[in-house]
């Protein structure tokens, strides 16, 4: 797992709708049969008793959290990162939306006064139509 990662699972840890949705995922039967599948593989166990031993020397935790805070205050330097590129973005789409509807109306404004606008004219068949027969 990245560090970006990790701090957005932080972050998530403290969201209550998040966490009310991890808990009914938790619930359902067929997340505890996939988890239960899980923990009777070799490397799931082998994995719980690294932890399980590290744990146990106060030192090793000490050393574990350190690392584990380093990891997510880069990672949150990286999400805030990726949030101002996201903003700016945005902000650069906004823009460029904005010129092309200026750019739109100004060729529609000009087909109008040089008598180009469609909309405005109707078709031959439409005015021969219009006109009373005269005989």
């Amino acid at each position: 797992m990245n560090n970006m990662m990790l701090a957005q699972l932080m972050k998530d840890l403290q969201d209550p709708e998040m966490m009310r949705e991890a808990q009914k995922m938790m619930q359902s039967p067929a997340f505890q049969a996939k988890m239960n599948k899980m923990a009777e593989t070799k490397e799931f166990k082998e994995s719980m008793k690294k932890t399980q031993e590290a744990m146990s020397d106060p030192e090793k935790t000490k050393e574990m959290e350190e690392k584990v805070k380093k990891r997510i205050a880069d990672g949150e330097k990286e999400l805030e990162e990726r949030q101002k590129q996201l903003e700016k973005l945005k902000l650069d789409s906004e823009k460029q939306l904005e010129r092309l509807q200026k750019s739109a109306k100004k060729d529609k404004d000009s087909a109008k006064q040089n008598g180009d606008d469609k909309d405005d004219k109707k078709p031959a068949a439409e005015e021969t139509e219009s006109k009373p027969d005269e005989k």
